[in-house]
C-alpha cells in the first residue's frame, strides 16, 4: 500500500536527499497561530510535519517543549481540536504527510479504534506514540493498520541490536531515532558518535530513519543529512515561538525553515 510518508522518503531517495521535518506543538499559543506555523514551514520547503498533541505530563520533553504542552492546554487545546486543525489543513494541502506525535494516553482515553478512524478521515498519515512500546502497542497498530496510518516508532541511542529488530518490525513509516540520552531540547554540539548508530539501525531494517532531539542549526541539519533520511527539529522551532509571539513567530520559523532546507540541499548536493 502507498501512502504519503512513503511517497515522500521515494521522492527524496530518488533525488538522493534528506527530508526535512518541523515539529510543532498544536495550539501553541492558539490553533490560529498553529495554522500559520505550518503553513509557513510548508511554504519554505519541509516535506511533512509533526503535530505535537499536548499532554500534562510530556516525559521525553524538555523545559521548551513543556511550556509549549502548557500554553497549548491553557489554551483550551483538545485532542478533537487537533484533528479539526488537521482536516483544515489536508484541504489545503493534499500531499505532504502529518504525522500526530504524543503520548498514549490522550489517543487511549479518545478509544484507541476511535482516534485511528477519526484521525485518518482528518487526514493524518501516522501516529508516533513515544511512549508504547511495542508489547503494548498491539491495539493501536491494528487500528492504525486498519485506517491505513502508520504508527511511527522512536528508536534510542543505547537500543540494542535485537531490540531495534524487534521494533522495526511493530512500525512502519519511519523509524525516528533520538540522537541523545536525555529529553528534548537545542543542542549545541550532537554526539559525534552519531553517524555510526544510525548506520547500525540502517542495517538492521528497510524502513527510512529519521533523527531528531537537538536539532536547531543549520550546520547540524546538513551533517545528519549525510547519513540519515529525514532531519526532524522541534524545540529550535518552539523556542521561536515562545520568543516571538503569535505576529511574528510565522516569519521567524519561516526563515529558520529555509535556512534548515538550504543547509540540508546544500548538502545533499554536495
Amino acid at each position: 500500500m502507498t501512502t504519503r510518508i512513503a511517497d515522500m522518503f521515494a521522492r527524496r531517495r530518488a533525488r538522493r536527499d534528506a527530508a526535512l521535518i518541523p515539529f510543532f506543538t498544536v495550539g501553541d499559543p492558539d490553533l490560529a497561530t498553529t495554522r500559520d506555523l505550518v503553513r509557513a514551514a510548508l511554504a519554505e520547503g519541509a516535506d511533512a510535519i509533526e503535530l505535537g498533541v499536548p499532554f500534562s505530563d510530556p516525559m521525553a520533553d524538555g523545559p521548551v517543549l513543556q511550556r509549549a504542552a502548557s500554553r497549548a492546554l491553557a489554551a483550551g487545546t483538545t485532542l478533537p481540536r487537533v484533528l479539526e486543525l488537521v482536516g483544515e489543513l489536508r484541504r489545503e494541502y493534499p500531499d505532504p504527510p502529518f504525522v500526530l506525535f504524543g503520548y498514549y494516553n490522550p489517543f487511549f482515553r479518545y478509544g484507541v479504534d476511535a482516534i485511528a478512524r477519526d484521525a485518518a478521515a482528518a487526514g493524518a498519515d501516522a501516529f508516533l506514540c513515544v511512549d508504547l512500546p511495542p508489547e503494548e502497542g498491539a491495539d493501536l497498530r491494528e487500528a492504525a493498520g486498519a485506517h491505513g496510518l502508520d504508527l511511527i516508532a522512536t528508536l534510542a541511542p543505547t537500543t540494542p541490536p535485537a531490540r531495534i529488530r524487534t521494533i522495526a518490525r511493530a512500525a512502519s513509516g519511519f523509524l525516528y531515532f533520538v540522537s541523545l540520552l536525555g529529553t528534548t531540547g537545542v543542542r549545541a554540539a550532537l554526539p559525534p558518535e552519531l553517524p555510526a548508530r544510525v548506520a547500525r539501525v540502517r542495517g538492521l531494517t528497510d524502513l527510512p530513519v529519521g533523527v531528531g532531539f537537538g536539532v536547531s542549526q543549520p550546520e547540524q541539519a546538513a551533517w545528519i543529512a549525510g547519513f540519515a533520511d529525514a532531519v526532524i527539529v522541534g524545540s529550535a522551532l518552539a523556542r521561536l515561538v515562545e520568543t516571538a509571539g503569535p505576529r511574528d513567530a510565522p516569519s521567524r520559523v519561516a526563515d529558520l525553515v529555509a535556512r534548515l532546507r538550504g543547509a540540508v540541499a546544500a548538502r545533499d548536493g554536495a
